[in-house]
């Protein structure tokens, strides 16, 4: 695969990638979550630590890396402030509290939207290109690529017009999902009524919340707006970054701002 990638300067993070597995005898998988992370919250980081608590008990796989992919501009969803933002946000969030969590900016800098199916195939080229991980002795394990979702973007897969029936088949099968169930979901029972999340089911990881956590980013968004205090929402880090660069504040809120400077 060909990385159309606009921005000549991108590097693709491996810093964080384990460089060598503890169990040789496992699958190496990588989680990817995709999304808007306008801003990302806690939530977020919280779905990658329920998914790596999953794989400590599982005996076929070993978990060696996370990744946040941000969309790009081009996505054109209500609230999304610039893909530069939300990527920094990202970054700001996994830098010095996790040691496995990354962020790859290059679905962000695409020119146009980009389909999850193909931002896996980006994921899968740039893990395995090179033979996957390195198990010792010169031999190399593929990696295998997890879409890491929550429950509601499972349940879009059962909507018409949202996802293609070809990248359906592509993501379950080619890849597999793990789920974090949210309030007032139950994936199974859904698995049980949609034919071809059932087909995959076996590639289709259930991870279901010992703590129920329903924070949104729409929520973040709407407190920042209203000026109410978004502390222990989103981290200190994403905290600053938003007030620094007046994130989300209403436009009123800018205008005021702007003819309080003009005044002094």
């Amino acid at each position: 695969m060909d990385s159309k990638d606009p921005d000549t300067s991108y590097t693709f993070p491996k810093q964080k990638l384990k460089k060598f597995m503890d169990d040789p005898s496992k699958t190496p998988v990588v989680l990817v979550a995709c999304g808007s992370y306008s801003p990302v919250t806690y939530l977020h980081l919280r779905m990658f630590e329920m998914a790596k608590d999953y794989f400590t008990e599982m005996k076929n796989f070993e978990l060696v890396a996370g990744y946040f992919s941000p969309v790009s501009d081009f996505y054109q969803k209500e609230g999304l402030v610039q893909a530069k933002h939300r990527v920094k946000m990202c970054e700001l969030a996994t830098k010095d509290d996790s040691d496995w969590l990354m962020v790859d900016s290059w679905e962000s800098l695409q020119y146009e939207y980009q389909r999850t199916a193909f931002v896996l195939d980006h994921f899968d080229y740039e893990l395995n290109k090179d033979g996957g991980l390195d198990i010792g002795d010169g031999k190399f394990k593929k990696i295998q690529v997890l879409l890491l979702a929550g429950g509601d973007l499972i349940q879009s897969m059962e909507q018409p017009g949202v996802w293609a029936n070809e990248d359906l088949h592509h993501i379950l099968g080619t890849y597999g999902c793990m789920v974090v169930e949210r309030t007032g979901t139950d994936v199974w029972e859904f698995l049980l009524s949609h034919d071809m999340l059932y087909e995959y089911r076996k590639n289709i990881h259930v991870v279901k919340q010992a703590i129920y956590n329903d924070i949104s980013s729409s929520k973040v968004r709407l407190f920042v707006k209203r000026n109410k205090s978004i502390k222990y929402l989103v981290p200190d880090s994403v905290m600053k970054y938003i007030s620094d660069f007046k994130l989300y504040i209403s436009n009123i809120t800018r205008k005021r701002d702007y003819l309080s400077k003009e005044l002094d």
